[in-house]
Parts: C-alpha cells; structure tokens; sequence
C-alpha cells in the first residue's frame, strides 16, 4: 500500500496532545528502505524544541504554512510558507514558532529516528509525560529516551550530562521505556 494511501491511518499519526504539536507520518522507514523518515508537522503556537544534534543524519523543515524560527550553528531566521532549511547532519540546531504552523520534517538517513518518536508519542500518551516534564519520574523516562537514542539526536549543552546520569538512575530504579 502507497504512503499516500495508509497517511490517514491511526498508525502514521503521532498526536503529542500539545507539545509538539499533531505529526502526519508521511513515509516510514520501511516505505523507504532506510533512505528517510517524512512527517508533516502541524505545531500548535509556541512550539519549541531545544537546540539538538542528529550525529549522522540531515534534517530538513519545509514551511508549508505559517512562519518557523529555525537556529542552526547559533543563528536564528525566520521561513515562511514555501521556504526550507536542510540542515547538515552534526549541526546544532532548534526551532519555535510565533503561531500555528505546518512543517513538513525529513530526517535522512532514516536510522532509528522513527522509532525515536515513536517511543517518544507512546511516553506522552500512555505513561503520561508531559512536555516539559513534570517530576522526577518523567524526567527520568525522558532522559532514558534520549540516552537510549544517542546515536540519533543529542541535546546540546548540560542536559546532555544530566540525562546520561539520570538514565542510569532510571535503570537502578527499574523503569523501562515503553516498546
């Protein structure tokens, strides 16, 4: 079945209740052997993601519609409907959005991204972490996640230690991602 066909399924949508926003998954892993990962982000205003690192893989935000404030290397700009950004994979980059926005987001190679954010829709929607999270337990799943994800996306600066610790504090403790 064609990625056009199966879009609207519940399988390719990841709804994050909130942050960041409701993603339409518009070609798997699978769908394309490994080469990418496509969603269409549609970001609910004021949606932020911290300055972070895709170690071996490019990222690109096309703006379908509304504005996206995109930082890569430090340096912030605004793209408007129409306009991209493909950014080199290593490159510290974030973005946030003044309003509503839809951004079509491509992560290539695919890798583990995908499972990434799968795991990451499952802890918001059945273990009930919240962006940012609340409490100690979340956090602690949070940084599990990430430090499980290395190897894919790296978030820049102190957190990066901290969730390294916290990771291994979650595993004395017993916690698990879910599958």
């Amino acid at each position: 079945m064609s990625s056009s066909a199966t879009a609207g399924t519940a399988d390719r949508v990841l709804d994050f209740e909130g942050f960041p926003g409701r993603w339409e998954i518009l070609e798997t892993t699978e769908d394309t052997d490994g080469e990418r990962f496509t969603t269409r982000m549609h970001l609910d205003e004021r949606s932020e993601l911290p300055t972070h690192v895709h170690p071996s893989a490019e990222e690109v935000y096309a703006v379908e519609a509304g504005e996206l404030e995109v930082q890569v290397d430090g340096a912030w700009s605004t793209l408007a409907a129409g306009e991209r950004v493909i950014i080199p994979a290593g490159t510290e980059h974030a973005f946030r959005n003044p309003g509503p926005a839809e951004v079509r987001n491509v992560h290539r190679p695919a890798m583990r991204i995908e499972a990434f954010f799968r795991r990451f829709h499952a802890l918001k929607t059945e273990r009930g972490v919240s962006m940012p999270p609340e409490g100690l337990r979340a956090t602690i799943l949070l940084a599990m996640l990430f430090t499980e994800y290395d190897d894919e996306l790296v978030v820049a600066g102190p957190q990066r230690w901290a969730f390294a610790a916290l990771s291994a504090l979650g595993r004395l403790l017993g916690y698990d991602l879910p599958d």
